[in-house]
């Protein structure tokens, strides 16, 4: 095994890394001025112990823990269980979410009853409805999938800055600066799902939620006056 290899894999290192980053975006939180608009009835919802589902692009994910509020209640984050994802996911437990790592080597129905699980215990769920590995901006069929088992309300949810750090990630993750100002944004994707969807009711669902999630989305940059992301 290569050095590079060891370190990455080191339990210690991870830590170190999660900390760093989870310090980070907190403190560029906490030195920042946010507007936060849409959020009353996914509030309402949570603060009345009815789980919903949350959605965003991955490109915002790093924002998650301050688009739901935990004070509220629960939510678990559904990553990969790959490195990167191990890492994203530990980074979120920092800044209180919990998390259900997804593996290709997990049978589906195994993955989908601990969703059912912690969707009858009152936790929400929160999806990067193009993660982990995109392409961006092109949703799953994850989110609607979940929305026909658990009957769960579904919103979508964002955050921009004037001015963001932009890692060199498959999607440009976002990362907020300090001492800026910012949006969050919440709004409820209304679409009904049925429980027994066809393909075609299933890939108009996702089409949907897709433009759902990019039109909060460029809702966002615009209200801090930048140009939505290209795509």
């Amino acid at each position: 095994m290569s050095l590079r290899k060891k370190i990455a894999d080191s339990p210690r290192f991870n830590r170190m890394i999660e900390a760093l980053f989870a310090r980070y975006v907190d403190f560029a939180h906490r030195t920042s001025r946010w507007q936060r608009t849409g959020f009353e009835d996914m509030d309402a919802a949570v603060s009345r112990g009815e789980p919903v589902i949350f959605v965003l692009w991955h490109q915002r994910l790093i924002m998650a823990p301050y688009l739901f509020d935990t004070s509220l209640g629960r939510i678990c984050a559904l990553t990969s269980a790959a490195r990167a994802g191990r890492l994203a996911g530990q980074i979120l437990v920092r800044l209180g979410f919990e998390t259900i790592p997804m593996s290709s080597h997990k049978r589906h129905v195994a993955l989908s009853r601990e969703v059912l699980r912690r969707t009858k215990e009152g936790c929400s769920i929160g999806i990067a409805a193009d993660g982990p590995r995109g392409p961006a901006r092109i949703s799953s069929g994850v989110p609607i999938t979940w929305a026909r088992m658990t009957g769960c309300r579904v919103f979508t949810v964002a955050f921009a800055q004037p001015r963001v750090l932009k890692l060199p990630t498959w999607d440009k993750q976002m990362l907020p600066l300090p001492f800026s100002r910012g949006v969050l944004i919440c709004q409820e994707w209304t679409d009904p799902v049925p429980k027994k969807p066809s393909e075609d009711e299933a890939e108009t669902l996702r089409l949907s939620l897709q433009a759902a999630l990019d039109e909060i989305t460029d809702r966002a940059d615009l209200a801090v006056g930048r140009p939505p992301e290209p795509r």
